[in-house]
């Protein structure tokens, strides 16, 4: 039962995380292109490799605390959901070369943050 309270509480801050992190990168770089969303994947693939290690190989954590984080958390602040939407939205508005280039940064850019986190924890 813990492990669901942690799970719904860290989903909550994950996504107030999320929209608060939209808003001011909308606010400064606008809507043309889904920064926002892009930035948020990176981020969440950085905070996700690096929190994965670290609570795995240095932190004691409770387990319901660490799925709270993990999947609550990170769960409701990274949005691949709403990533694949955007792509699609692109590339139906014509923009097929703003989706791709959207879709290949995004994942390059997510697993190179996720490999630097883990990099990252290991080696502090």
């Amino acid at each position: 039962m813990w492990t669901y309270i942690a799970i719904a509480i860290g989903g909550t801050i994950g996504c107030w995380a999320r929209f608060l992190q939209t808003n001011l990168v909308q606010a400064v770089y606008g809507r043309d292109f889904p920064f926002a969303t892009m930035s948020i994947n990176v981020m969440g693939s950085f905070l996700m490799g690096f929190l994965f290690i670290e609570t795995l190989e240095r932190l004691t954590l409770s387990p319901p605390l660490r799925t709270g984080i993990l999947t609550g958390v990170l769960g409701g602040y990274t949005t691949f959901s709403t990533f694949e939407m955007e792509a699609v939205l692109l590339a139906e508005n014509g923009e097929a070369l703003k989706a791709v280039l959207y879709l290949v940064l995004s994942v390059i850019l997510g697993f190179g943050a996720a490999f630097g986190g883990a990099y990252i924890a290991r080696n502090l």
